[in-house]
Protein backbone atom coordinates (compact mmCIF):
# COMPACT_ATOMS: atom_id res chain seq x y z
CA UNK A 1 0.00 0.00 0.00
CA UNK A 2 1.18 3.51 -0.86
CA UNK A 3 1.30 5.65 2.28
CA UNK A 4 0.50 8.76 0.23
CA UNK A 5 -3.23 7.92 0.34
CA UNK A 6 -3.02 7.83 4.14
CA UNK A 7 -1.17 11.15 4.16
CA UNK A 8 -3.86 12.71 1.97
CA UNK A 9 -6.58 11.58 4.36
CA UNK A 10 -4.85 12.56 7.59
CA UNK A 11 -4.05 15.99 6.16
CA UNK A 12 -7.82 16.63 6.26
CA UNK A 13 -8.05 15.94 9.99
CA UNK A 14 -7.56 18.49 12.72
CA UNK A 15 -4.32 18.65 14.67
CA UNK A 16 -0.75 17.51 13.98
CA UNK A 17 -0.88 13.97 12.55
CA UNK A 18 2.91 13.49 12.25
CA UNK A 19 3.23 10.88 15.01
CA UNK A 20 0.20 8.96 13.76
CA UNK A 21 1.55 8.88 10.20
CA UNK A 22 4.87 7.58 11.52
CA UNK A 23 2.98 4.73 13.21
CA UNK A 24 1.08 4.00 10.01
CA UNK A 25 4.27 3.97 7.92
CA UNK A 26 5.78 1.38 10.27
CA UNK A 27 2.58 -0.69 10.20
CA UNK A 28 2.53 -0.65 6.39
CA UNK A 29 6.21 -1.72 6.28
CA UNK A 30 5.41 -4.55 8.67
CA UNK A 31 2.05 -5.80 7.36
CA UNK A 32 1.43 -4.16 3.96
CA UNK A 33 -1.59 -2.25 5.28
CA UNK A 34 -2.80 -0.36 8.34
CA UNK A 35 -5.83 -0.09 10.60
CA UNK A 36 -7.91 2.97 11.35
CA UNK A 37 -9.05 3.68 14.88
CA UNK A 38 -12.79 4.01 15.46
CA UNK A 39 -12.43 7.81 15.70
CA UNK A 40 -10.49 7.93 12.42
CA UNK A 41 -13.04 5.68 10.77
CA UNK A 42 -15.83 7.97 11.97
CA UNK A 43 -14.18 11.11 10.65
CA UNK A 44 -13.40 9.43 7.35
CA UNK A 45 -17.00 8.27 6.91
CA UNK A 46 -18.29 11.78 7.58
CA UNK A 47 -15.90 13.20 4.97
CA UNK A 48 -17.02 10.50 2.52
CA UNK A 49 -20.62 11.67 2.89
CA UNK A 50 -19.53 15.29 2.47
CA UNK A 51 -17.77 14.32 -0.77
CA UNK A 52 -20.60 12.17 -2.17
CA UNK A 53 -21.36 13.86 -5.50
CA UNK A 54 -24.81 12.38 -5.94
CA UNK A 55 -26.23 13.33 -2.56
CA UNK A 56 -28.30 16.48 -2.09
CA UNK A 57 -28.47 15.98 1.69
CA UNK A 58 -24.84 16.69 2.54
CA UNK A 59 -25.58 19.65 4.79
CA UNK A 60 -25.85 17.18 7.67
CA UNK A 61 -22.61 15.28 7.07
CA UNK A 62 -21.19 16.15 10.47
CA UNK A 63 -24.15 14.53 12.26
CA UNK A 64 -23.49 11.03 10.89
CA UNK A 65 -23.34 8.27 13.50
CA UNK A 66 -20.78 5.60 12.60
CA UNK A 67 -21.12 2.18 14.23
CA UNK A 68 -17.86 0.26 14.18
CA UNK A 69 -18.75 -3.42 13.78
CA UNK A 70 -15.44 -4.55 12.30
CA UNK A 71 -15.09 -7.03 15.16
CA UNK A 72 -18.10 -9.09 14.00
CA UNK A 73 -16.91 -12.68 13.59
CA UNK A 74 -19.97 -14.72 12.65
CA UNK A 75 -23.06 -14.45 10.45
CA UNK A 76 -25.12 -13.97 13.60
CA UNK A 77 -22.85 -11.13 14.72
CA UNK A 78 -23.34 -9.38 11.37
CA UNK A 79 -27.10 -9.81 11.47
CA UNK A 80 -27.25 -8.47 15.02
CA UNK A 81 -25.24 -5.41 13.95
CA UNK A 82 -27.67 -4.79 11.06
CA UNK A 83 -30.75 -5.11 13.26
CA UNK A 84 -29.16 -2.76 15.79
CA UNK A 85 -28.46 -0.35 12.93
CA UNK A 86 -32.11 -0.28 11.89
CA UNK A 87 -33.40 0.11 15.43
CA UNK A 88 -30.96 2.94 16.15
CA UNK A 89 -31.56 4.70 12.84
CA UNK A 90 -35.35 4.40 13.07
CA UNK A 91 -35.46 6.04 16.50
CA UNK A 92 -39.27 5.87 16.74
CA UNK A 93 -39.52 7.83 13.48
CA UNK A 94 -36.96 10.55 14.28
CA UNK A 95 -34.55 9.12 11.71
CA UNK A 96 -30.83 9.27 12.48
CA UNK A 97 -28.23 9.20 9.70
CA UNK A 98 -26.25 6.06 10.43
CA UNK A 99 -23.47 3.98 8.95
CA UNK A 100 -22.37 0.54 10.14
CA UNK A 101 -18.92 -0.64 9.09
CA UNK A 102 -18.74 -4.44 8.88
CA UNK A 103 -15.66 -6.61 8.36
CA UNK A 104 -14.72 -7.07 4.71
CA UNK A 105 -15.17 -10.83 5.09
CA UNK A 106 -18.96 -10.38 4.99
CA UNK A 107 -21.28 -8.79 2.45
CA UNK A 108 -24.99 -8.43 1.92
CA UNK A 109 -26.55 -9.57 -1.32
CA UNK A 110 -29.39 -7.11 -0.68
CA UNK A 111 -29.10 -3.65 -2.21
CA UNK A 112 -30.94 -2.17 0.79
CA UNK A 113 -31.58 -3.42 4.31
CA UNK A 114 -35.31 -3.04 3.68
CA UNK A 115 -36.85 -3.98 0.35
CA UNK A 116 -40.22 -5.32 -0.72
CA UNK A 117 -40.42 -8.68 -2.47
CA UNK A 118 -41.79 -9.34 -5.96
CA UNK A 119 -43.71 -12.32 -7.34
CA UNK A 120 -44.53 -13.18 -10.93
CA UNK A 121 -48.14 -14.21 -11.55
CA UNK A 122 -50.30 -14.76 -14.61
CA UNK A 123 -51.75 -11.30 -14.05
CA UNK A 124 -48.40 -9.57 -13.72
CA UNK A 125 -45.95 -8.83 -10.94
CA UNK A 126 -47.08 -8.44 -7.35
CA UNK A 127 -44.76 -6.25 -5.28
CA UNK A 128 -41.65 -4.34 -6.33
CA UNK A 129 -40.37 -5.53 -9.74
CA UNK A 130 -36.89 -4.33 -8.77
CA UNK A 131 -36.74 -7.21 -6.26
CA UNK A 132 -37.57 -10.14 -8.53
CA UNK A 133 -34.05 -11.56 -8.59
CA UNK A 134 -33.51 -11.12 -4.85
CA UNK A 135 -36.91 -12.69 -4.11
CA UNK A 136 -36.01 -15.74 -6.19
CA UNK A 137 -32.68 -16.06 -4.37
CA UNK A 138 -34.45 -15.92 -1.02
CA UNK A 139 -37.00 -18.50 -2.13
CA UNK A 140 -34.23 -20.84 -3.26
CA UNK A 141 -32.86 -20.58 0.27
CA UNK A 142 -36.21 -21.64 1.70
CA UNK A 143 -37.93 -18.31 2.32
CA UNK A 144 -41.63 -18.03 1.55
CA UNK A 145 -43.38 -14.66 1.57
CA UNK A 146 -47.04 -13.91 2.10
CA UNK A 147 -47.24 -12.84 -1.56
CA UNK A 148 -48.61 -9.39 -0.83
CA UNK A 149 -47.41 -6.21 -2.55
CA UNK A 150 -45.35 -5.21 0.50
CA UNK A 151 -43.59 -8.26 1.92
CA UNK A 152 -40.29 -7.40 3.63
CA UNK A 153 -37.45 -9.37 2.08
CA UNK A 154 -35.06 -11.23 4.39
CA UNK A 155 -31.37 -10.30 4.53
CA UNK A 156 -28.99 -12.52 2.59
CA UNK A 157 -25.50 -12.43 4.09
CA UNK A 158 -22.48 -14.10 2.52
CA UNK A 159 -18.88 -14.72 3.50
CA UNK A 160 -17.93 -15.67 -0.07
CA UNK A 161 -18.49 -19.37 0.58
CA UNK A 162 -21.86 -19.64 2.25
CA UNK A 163 -25.06 -17.59 2.14
CA UNK A 164 -27.29 -17.29 5.19
CA UNK A 165 -30.84 -15.97 5.25
CA UNK A 166 -32.20 -13.88 8.12
CA UNK A 167 -35.68 -12.41 8.52
CA UNK A 168 -35.86 -8.97 10.06
CA UNK A 169 -37.81 -8.73 13.32
CA UNK A 170 -40.95 -6.62 13.23
CA UNK A 171 -39.57 -4.04 15.64
CA UNK A 172 -36.64 -3.29 13.30
CA UNK A 173 -38.86 -2.12 10.43
CA UNK A 174 -41.07 0.94 10.67
CA UNK A 175 -43.59 1.38 7.84
CA UNK A 176 -45.88 4.27 6.93
CA UNK A 177 -49.35 3.86 5.43
CA UNK A 178 -49.62 6.22 2.46
CA UNK A 179 -52.93 8.07 2.39
CA UNK A 180 -53.91 11.45 0.97
CA UNK A 181 -55.83 13.64 3.39
CA UNK A 182 -58.33 14.80 0.75
CA UNK A 183 -58.58 11.99 -1.83
CA UNK A 184 -58.62 8.22 -2.12
CA UNK A 185 -55.72 7.97 -4.57
CA UNK A 186 -55.53 4.18 -4.68
CA UNK A 187 -59.16 3.05 -5.00
CA UNK A 188 -59.09 1.52 -1.53
CA UNK A 189 -55.87 -0.39 -2.12
CA UNK A 190 -53.46 -0.35 0.87
CA UNK A 191 -50.17 1.36 -0.02
CA UNK A 192 -47.24 1.85 2.35
CA UNK A 193 -43.50 2.44 2.46
CA UNK A 194 -40.72 1.83 4.94
CA UNK A 195 -39.21 4.69 6.93
CA UNK A 196 -35.46 4.06 6.61
CA UNK A 197 -33.67 4.09 3.22
CA UNK A 198 -30.63 2.03 4.21
CA UNK A 199 -28.35 1.34 1.23
CA UNK A 200 -26.42 -1.92 1.61
CA UNK A 201 -24.26 -2.23 -1.51
CA UNK A 202 -21.77 0.59 -1.04
CA UNK A 203 -18.04 0.59 -0.40
CA UNK A 204 -16.26 3.21 1.65
CA UNK A 205 -12.77 4.44 0.75
CA UNK A 206 -10.69 6.18 3.39
CA UNK A 207 -6.96 6.81 3.13
CA UNK A 208 -6.38 4.07 0.57
CA UNK A 209 -8.38 1.51 2.57
CA UNK A 210 -11.58 -0.04 1.21
CA UNK A 211 -14.43 -1.09 3.47
CA UNK A 212 -16.66 -3.27 1.34
CA UNK A 213 -19.75 -3.58 3.53
CA UNK A 214 -21.01 -0.29 4.99
CA UNK A 215 -24.82 -0.05 5.19
CA UNK A 216 -25.76 3.62 5.35
CA UNK A 217 -28.96 5.61 5.69
CA UNK A 218 -30.17 9.15 5.82
CA UNK A 219 -33.85 9.98 5.67
CA UNK A 220 -36.14 10.06 2.67
CA UNK A 221 -36.81 12.94 0.33
CA UNK A 222 -40.44 12.51 -0.63
CA UNK A 223 -39.74 12.25 -4.37
CA UNK A 224 -37.72 9.07 -3.80
CA UNK A 225 -40.96 7.41 -2.77
CA UNK A 226 -43.64 9.44 -4.56
CA UNK A 227 -41.86 10.14 -7.85
CA UNK A 228 -39.72 7.01 -8.15
CA UNK A 229 -40.54 3.95 -6.03
CA UNK A 230 -44.31 4.23 -6.33
CA UNK A 231 -44.46 6.02 -9.68
CA UNK A 232 -41.82 4.55 -12.02
CA UNK A 233 -43.28 2.30 -14.69
CA UNK A 234 -40.80 -0.45 -13.81
CA UNK A 235 -41.59 -0.15 -10.09
CA UNK A 236 -45.08 0.11 -8.55
CA UNK A 237 -46.39 2.21 -11.49
CA UNK A 238 -49.21 3.85 -9.54
CA UNK A 239 -49.73 6.96 -11.67
CA UNK A 240 -52.44 5.42 -13.90
CA UNK A 241 -54.35 4.32 -10.79
CA UNK A 242 -53.94 7.72 -9.13
CA UNK A 243 -54.97 9.56 -12.30
CA UNK A 244 -58.09 7.44 -12.70
CA UNK A 245 -58.98 7.77 -9.00
CA UNK A 246 -58.78 11.56 -9.28
CA UNK A 247 -60.98 11.56 -12.40
CA UNK A 248 -58.33 12.96 -14.74
CA UNK A 249 -58.58 12.47 -18.48
CA UNK A 250 -55.85 9.87 -19.03
CA UNK A 251 -56.65 9.34 -22.72
CA UNK A 252 -54.15 11.92 -23.91
CA UNK A 253 -50.90 13.36 -22.60
CA UNK A 254 -51.75 17.03 -23.17
CA UNK A 255 -54.07 17.01 -20.13
CA UNK A 256 -50.88 16.62 -18.06
CA UNK A 257 -52.66 14.00 -15.99
CA UNK A 258 -49.35 12.34 -15.12
CA UNK A 259 -47.94 15.56 -13.70
CA UNK A 260 -51.06 16.29 -11.68
CA UNK A 261 -51.21 12.72 -10.38
CA UNK A 262 -47.51 12.85 -9.53
CA UNK A 263 -47.94 15.99 -7.43
CA UNK A 264 -50.83 14.53 -5.43
CA UNK A 265 -48.94 11.26 -4.89
CA UNK A 266 -46.00 13.20 -3.47
CA UNK A 267 -48.35 15.27 -1.31
CA UNK A 268 -49.77 12.01 0.05
CA UNK A 269 -46.28 10.76 0.93
CA UNK A 270 -45.41 13.98 2.78
CA UNK A 271 -48.74 14.05 4.61
CA UNK A 272 -48.46 10.40 5.60
CA UNK A 273 -44.90 10.60 6.98
CA UNK A 274 -45.77 13.78 8.88
CA UNK A 275 -48.90 12.18 10.28
CA UNK A 276 -46.87 9.15 11.42
CA UNK A 277 -44.16 11.32 12.97
CA UNK A 278 -41.45 10.02 10.62
CA UNK A 279 -38.66 12.26 9.34
CA UNK A 280 -38.90 13.20 5.67
CA UNK A 281 -37.90 16.23 3.59
CA UNK A 282 -39.59 17.75 0.56
CA UNK A 283 -37.45 18.44 -2.50
CA UNK A 284 -37.70 22.23 -2.27
CA UNK A 285 -36.47 22.23 1.33
CA UNK A 286 -33.74 19.75 0.43
CA UNK A 287 -32.54 22.06 -2.35
CA UNK A 288 -32.44 25.01 0.06
CA UNK A 289 -30.46 22.89 2.53
CA UNK A 290 -28.03 22.01 -0.24
CA UNK A 291 -27.61 25.71 -0.99
CA UNK A 292 -26.57 26.18 2.64
CA UNK A 293 -24.12 23.31 2.24
CA UNK A 294 -22.64 25.02 -0.82
CA UNK A 295 -22.21 28.24 1.18
CA UNK A 296 -20.58 26.37 4.06
CA UNK A 297 -18.12 24.69 1.71
CA UNK A 298 -17.32 27.97 0.00
CA UNK A 299 -16.67 29.61 3.38
CA UNK A 300 -14.36 26.70 4.28
CA UNK A 301 -12.39 27.19 1.04
CA UNK A 302 -13.57 23.95 -0.53
CA UNK A 303 -15.06 23.43 -3.99
CA UNK A 304 -18.48 21.78 -4.14
CA UNK A 305 -18.40 18.70 -6.35
CA UNK A 306 -21.60 17.14 -7.62
CA UNK A 307 -23.34 15.14 -10.31
CA UNK A 308 -26.05 17.44 -11.65
CA UNK A 309 -28.31 14.71 -13.02
CA UNK A 310 -28.53 13.16 -9.54
CA UNK A 311 -28.79 16.36 -7.54
CA UNK A 312 -31.84 17.73 -9.35
CA UNK A 313 -35.09 16.33 -7.92
CA UNK A 314 -37.31 14.25 -10.24
CA UNK A 315 -40.25 16.58 -9.60
CA UNK A 316 -40.17 20.26 -10.70
CA UNK A 317 -36.35 20.43 -10.85
CA UNK A 318 -36.36 23.82 -12.60
CA UNK A 319 -38.06 25.32 -9.54
CA UNK A 320 -34.87 24.69 -7.53
CA UNK A 321 -31.54 26.54 -7.79
CA UNK A 322 -29.75 23.22 -8.42
CA UNK A 323 -31.22 22.98 -11.91
CA UNK A 324 -29.62 26.27 -12.91
CA UNK A 325 -26.12 25.51 -11.60
CA UNK A 326 -23.10 23.62 -12.94
CA UNK A 327 -21.26 21.16 -10.71
CA UNK A 328 -17.87 19.55 -11.24
CA UNK A 329 -18.22 15.77 -10.98
CA UNK A 330 -14.64 15.42 -9.74
CA UNK A 331 -14.15 12.54 -7.30
CA UNK A 332 -12.63 13.51 -3.97
CA UNK A 333 -11.72 11.00 -1.28
CA UNK A 334 -12.77 9.82 1.24
CA UNK A 335 -15.89 8.81 -0.69
CA UNK A 336 -18.63 6.23 -1.11
CA UNK A 337 -18.61 3.94 -4.13
CA UNK A 338 -20.87 1.29 -5.59
CA UNK A 339 -19.34 -2.15 -5.73
CA UNK A 340 -18.91 -1.61 -9.47
CA UNK A 341 -16.45 1.11 -8.53
CA UNK A 342 -18.67 4.05 -9.54
CA UNK A 343 -19.50 6.85 -7.09
CA UNK A 344 -22.83 6.17 -5.46
CA UNK A 345 -25.47 8.30 -3.76
CA UNK A 346 -26.82 7.48 -0.31
CA UNK A 347 -30.26 8.72 -1.22
CA UNK A 348 -31.35 9.71 -4.73
CA UNK A 349 -32.81 6.70 -6.63
CA UNK A 350 -32.21 6.10 -10.32
CA UNK A 351 -33.79 3.79 -12.86
CA UNK A 352 -32.35 0.48 -11.68
CA UNK A 353 -30.89 1.49 -8.35
CA UNK A 354 -32.26 3.26 -5.39
CA UNK A 355 -30.69 5.30 -3.14
CA UNK A 356 -30.42 10.72 0.25
CA UNK A 357 -30.20 12.47 3.53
Amino acid sequence: MDIQAARDFFSQLKGDQTDRLDEIAKEIDRTGTYTLTTDELTEGAKLAWRNSNRCIGRLFWQTLTVRDARDAETFDDVFEALVDHLRYATNSGKIRSTMTVLPNEFRLLNTQLIRYAAYETEDGIIGDPLSLTMTRQAERLGWSGARTAFDILPLLITDGRDVRLYELPDDAVLEVDIQHEAYDLFDGRPIKWHAVPAIADMELEIGGLRFTSVPFNGWYMETEIGARNLADTDRYNLLPLVGASLGFDTSKERTLWRDRALVELNVAVLQSFERAGVTIVDHHTAAKQFKRFEKNEQDAGRDVTGKWSWLIPPLSPAATHVFHRHYDDKIVTPNLFARSGCPFSAFQPKAKEESKA
